[in-house]
């Protein structure tokens, strides 16, 4: 992932001042990331948490949080713009984290440069982190096939929902809600809460 990396540090201050605030966040989608972390019980992480500004929010909210981006800029974007909360240079591909320690994962939109053959490193790292119970929400963009499309900074990937259901399902994951939604001139996008099963 490292042309990714390379990608977004050239343009994160650009990506920081238009997306890397709550502002920028569509009402729906700060309602129901609210809605899923009112349920968490633990640490969170923000894997892949860009400029920092869901971090933030959820520290705000009273959750104890940790981000990591692979974008050394993004990084220091966020220590800088959120003391105190921890922000730390890492990739959802291999989380320096010991097994089972989070209780809620947001992954939002951080896994939407994943080709297929790839997409399941970072569900893999998601189920291996998480407690027994956690639960993770993860953002994409919505399609009815899976296909790459030229986004703005470095190209990625749309998919059905159902593909991605079944991609969680096979790393273990039990599906809780999905939601789509489509607005005249911008991409259609969904999210998909599931959870790690409790220890039998």
């Amino acid at each position: 992932m490292t042309d990714v990396a390379e990608a977004y540090d050239r343009r994160a201050a650009e990506y920081a001042q238009a997306l890397g605030t709550m502002a920028a966040v569509h009402p729906f989608d700060r309602q129901l990331v609210e809605t899923w972390a009112d349920g968490i019980h633990g640490p969170v992480l923000d894997a892949g948490c860009g400029p920092g500004h869901w971090s933030a929010h959820l520290a705000e909210r009273g959750l104890d949080v940790r981000g990591i981006d692979l974008t050394p800029e993004f990084v220091e974007t966020a220590r800088a713009n959120h003391p105190g909360i921890r922000f730390d240079l890492g990739t959802i591909d291999a989380i320096d984290a010991p097994d089972a320690c989070v209780g809620g994962i947001l992954a939002w939109f951080s896994t939407i440069h994943h080709a297929p053959a790839r997409i399941g490193v970072p569900l893999a790292e998601f189920a291996r982190v998480l407690r027994p119970g956690g639960s993770l929400v993860l953002g994409f963009f919505d399609a009815d096939a899976v296909e790459p499309f030229d986004h703005a900074v470095v190209g990625a990937w749309r998919w059905p929902a159902a593909e991605l259901e079944r991609c969680l399902e096979g790393k273990g994951f039990e599906i809780l809600e999905t939601h789509r939604r489509a607005a005249r001139g911008a991409r259609p996008v969904g999210a998909i809460v599931c959870r790690r099963p409790d220890a039998v």
